[in-house]
């Protein structure tokens, strides 16, 4: 495991904390790497009955490493990030998360594959793709429509609008807003809660709940290929250099 991603096993539940709060947890790639590792253990072990995603320093993500973007954009389909969400899609363990401060990209398109998700009342979910010359990914530009309905989801997508933990309950997005002091503590104790349960019934209950899972991969790789494509254009890529060079620009007194 990276550094920057804690794993911690407690009884039947596997909490895996992003720790990179000078970043507000932006993910890189070895990040990415550690998580799906995780994920693939999860799903082999009969002792880790569910896990919980959740950050520190007061954010959950602010989603992908800019500078990931950078380094690979010809290679998008087989980049840790690509994977991750796939893995996270095609992940047999029941999924929980604890959301505090930022949840940004895939910090809020993760949340589409979680069983389920609680947030601090200062949470705040963006997804800016169309902002950074590209496209949505994790299935969000599927799920988002299934679950908000087209209008919200054009206004969420393509506006790329922010919202609360309100309004992301309002929506579905969540399951509760609750006091930041006792978000962790409540999806873990609601994954031990799940990790009590019969798990064939649990694993049966899920395949039936998500549908077809082919369906959720296949658009996830159809995003996949345009993003791939709006990545390398000069668009998204001055976008992602000015986006650089003001992250290490000396702050003003």
């Amino acid at each position: 495991m990276t550094s920057h991603i804690e794993p911690r096993l407690d009884g039947a539940v596997l909490c895996l904390t992003m720790r990179r709060p000078e970043k507000k947890n932006a993910l890189t790639g070895a990040m990415y790497e550690a998580l799906i590792d995780a994920l693939a253990e999860a799903d082999r072990s009969e002792a880790i009955r569910a896990v919980v995603i959740c950050g520190s320093g007061g954010s959950f993500t602010a989603g992908n490493d800019i500078g990931d973007f950078l380094v690979e954009p010809g290679e998008f389909a087989m980049s840790a990030s690509f994977r991750f969400v796939k893995a996270v899609a095609s992940c047999d363990t029941p999924l929980i998360a604890a959301v505090e401060g930022a949840a940004v990209g895939v910090g809020t398109t993760m949340l589409f594959h979680c069983d389920l998700a609680y947030a601090a009342p200062v949470a705040s979910f963006r997804m800016p793709f169309v902002d950074l010359g590209v496209v949505p990914e994790a299935a969000s530009s599927l799920l988002a429509v299934r679950r908000f309905g087209m209008a919200k989801a054009a206004e969420l997508l393509m506006l790329g609008e922010a919202f609360d933990a309100r309004e992301a309950l309002r929506l579905g997005l969540i399951n509760a807003v609750l006091p930041a002091d006792q978000v962790l503590d409540h999806a873990m104790a609601q994954a031990h809660r799940l990790a009590s349960k019969p798990a064939a019934a649990i694993a049966a209950t899920r395949r039936l709940m998500r549908g077809d899972r082919a369906e959720i991969l296949a658009h996830i790789d159809e995003e996949a290929s345009a993003f791939a494509q709006a990545l390398t254009s000069p668009e998204a890529q001055a976008i992602f250099q000015a986006f650089l060079a003001k992250s290490k620009s000396p702050k003003s007194a």
